[in-house]
Order: C-alpha cells, then sequence, then structure tokens
C-alpha cells in the first residue's frame, strides 16, 4: 500500500490510517470526524489530497486535446479558471469526474481521483497519439485548506489570495499552484507543492489556532452534506452525468453530439431521456443508511439503491444519496437489518454552499 509524503506528519499527529484508492489514508484524528466536521463548517480544516494525481498537458495541441476528452470547449476556457467535468466512454458512462485548469492557452492541468488515476492516464495517453502535448505527471503534496477562515489563514502564511475567486486558479513560483476550490461546499482552497516544501508548509499552517487537520471520514460527510458525488460510490463508467445530476455541467452545445468521446451516446442519452436519477436521501430518524442499501416502494419493488449515506453533523440527522427510478412518485424505504426505513426525498445540497464568487 502507498504511504502519503507526509505520512510521518499524520502518524505524529495522532492519525488513524485505513486503505482507500491504494493509500494509506487518514481516516481522522485523535478529534473525532464530528469534531473535525464542525471545526471545516466554523475555521478552517488541512486535508492531505496527495493521492489524487495531476496531470499537466503543455503544448500547441493541448486544448485540442481537452476538447476530445471532455464535453466542453477547452479552447473557449479562460486562462486561470478551473472548471468540472468529466472523461466519458462511448456509452457515455463517466470514466472520471475532474478539475481540469486552464493556465495558458497551450497549458492545462487534469485532477483525476486517485482509483481513476491508472485508467485516466491510459485514456489520455491514448488520445494524445499523434498530437502535439507533452503530458508530465506532477510531482507533488497536495493539500486542501476548506473553511470560512481559509483565506485569513493562507494570508497570513505568505499566498496572495483574497483576489481569488471561486474556481480561480494560479501557479506560482518554484512549482507552486493554487486553486480556490474544495470538496466540502465551503469556502477554500487547494494548494500544490513541490514534496521538498510541503512539510515546513504543512506544519506553518497547522500552527495557526483556526487549522485542524481532517481525515477521509470528515471529508465524507461534508461532501455527503454538500450534494457532491464521488467516484465509484455515486458516479460509475455504468452511471451518465444526467442520472447522477450533474447535466448542468454540460454546456447546451455538447448536448446534440461533436467530437468528444462519447459524444454520440451523449446526445442520445439527452433525447431519450433518464431512466434513474440521482436523489437527496433524508432518512426518517437517526440511522443513518449506509451505500448499496436497497431502496424500495411501498409495493416493495426494489427501484435504486442508496450510493453514498452517513450522518450529517451540521445538518443534525441522516443525510444520503440514492439513484432511483426516474419516474417514480410515492413513498420510499430503505432495506435496513430486516426492517423498513421510511425515506424522505431532500433537495441538494443539505447545506448551501458558501464558495466565493465575485
Amino acid at each position: 500500500m502507498k504511504q502519503l509524503p507526509l505520512h510521518s506528519l499524520h502518524a505524529e499527529q495522532g492519525a488513524k490510517f485505513g486503505p482507500f484508492a491504494g493509500f494509506d489514508m487518514p481516516l481522522f484524528y485523535p478529534a473525532g470526524i464530528m469534531r473535525e466536521h464542525q471545526h471545516v463548517r466554523s475555521q478552517a480544516g488541512l486535508f492531505d489530497i496527495s493521492h489524487m494525481v495531476l496531470v499537466m498537458l503543455a503544448g500547441k495541441d493541448a486544448a485540442a486535446l481537452v476538447s476530445h476528452l471532455c464535453p466542453y470547449p477547452a479552447d473557449e476556457q479562460q486562462p486561470g479558471k478551473a472548471r468540472y467535468t468529466f472523461f466519458l466512454n462511448e456509452q457515455a458512462g463517466v470514466i472520471d469526474d475532474l478539475i481540469v485548469t486552464r493556465f495558458a492557452t497551450d497549458r492545462f492541468m487534469i485532477v483525476c481521483n486517485a482509483a481513476c488515476a491508472e485508467k485516466d492516464l491510459a485514456h489520455i495517453r491514448s488520445n494524445a497519439e499523434g498530437r502535439d502535448v507533452a503530458i508530465e505527471v506532477l510531482e507533488r503534496v497536495f493539500l486542501a485548506l476548506q473553511g470560512p477562515q481559509a483565506e485569513a489563514v493562507l494570508t497570513k502564511a505568505g499566498l496572495d489570495v483574497a483576489a481569488m475567486n471561486f474556481l480561480d486558479a494560479r501557479e506560482l513560483a518554484d512549482g507552486w499552484i493554487v486553486s480556490r476550490s474544495g470538496y466540502t461546499g465551503e469556502d477554500g482552497f487547494e494548494i500544490a507543492i513541490p514534496v521538498g516544501l510541503a512539510d515546513d508548509f504543512a506544519r506553518k499552517l497547522l500552527a495557526d489556532e483556526h487549522v485542524m487537520l481532517i481525515g477521509l471520514g470528515a471529508r465524507d460527510s461534508l461532501r455527503i452534506e454538500a450534494g457532491l458525488p464521488l467516484y465509484g460510490q455515486d458516479l460509475s463508467d455504468s452511471i451518465t452525468p444526467m442520472e447522477a445530476g450533474l447535466a448542468w455541467a454540460i454546456p447546451k452545445s455538447h448536448r446534440d453530439g461533436g467530437s468528444f468521446v462519447g459524444a454520440d451516446a451523449l446526445a442520445r442519452k439527452f433525447a431519450e431521456g433518464r431512466s434513474r436519477k440521482r436523489v437527496g436521501i433524508r432518512p426518517q430518524g437517526a440511522a443513518p443508511v449506509r451505500a448499496h442499501a436497497a431502496v424500495i416502494d411501498a409495493a416493495g419493488k426494489t427501484i435504486g439503491e442508496i450510493t453514498s449515506g452517513g450522518f450529517g453533523p451540521s445538518c443534525g440527522h441522516p443525510v444520503a444519496f440514492g439513484l432511483i427510478e426516474a419516474n417514480h412518485e410515492g413513498a420510499l424505504f430503505a432495506e435496513l437489518r430486516g426492517r423498513q426505513l421510511p425515506l424522505e426525498i431532500a433537495s441538494l445540497p443539505f447545506t448551501p454552499h458558501r464558495y466565493k464568487r465575485q
């Protein structure tokens, strides 16, 4: 199992480790998941997300390659801006969901999910054949600082980020990269740092009274409250963006076909309409409902399943996503340890996003 470059720092801070996407990842620290979650919502939480893979594309055909790989016109993307998008397969299923940042006319960075890195790189390389594009996997420590105090903490640490808005991104000197983005619904930043400089910078952030280390447990509860899907649970190569409730990420110009991978199938899926949909679910009572629990109707027919679920500390009640039949109306239940637990469809997100926008 792989270790993060800052593994020793996490161990020193009392992390409880567990396997995730081939890495020995911090699940939580002595404060516990509940306190970590609440600290992000109220102050600033520091996440080590170095298991994710940063791929830089550089060359005169970089924009054309991104436009072929993803369902949006990369040549129209503004330098210094990131956007959420996908790699699709030929059936319009999601190979991976991504953040793609354009730094210059000929320079893009793709942030890939750790569990998808190998197939993503193969997909990029196979589609780059014959194009003038250099592909580089960046060796960086990747940290996320999330919460209402994130801007003040980073400013105090020496990064000039106050003028940045949501999805702004910059390449800094000496290989640093900073973007105003994250996976919690809170304002925050993701910072790619040369490996040799990362331990000192992480400790500098942790010395701030507003900052607490946060593990995967709270990362999961935060992203569910924020309505954000996780690849491998709420997204897969057999789930389309429309079924996942992510059609907003595909511009209207790309819904009727095009030259990108999966274009014909995507157009067909838009024309046919979705047969399944991802919905927010509030289980009734105090018991969380976990992924893979069957969702049934009043007659006992299985109409879907829970894809993500847990307790929402900010909400004060269980929260979940379900992938269910798109035309379902009426009561819903989850099968939970031999009994039927009533479910209620809920609007997403469960907690409001607090991104900094212009």
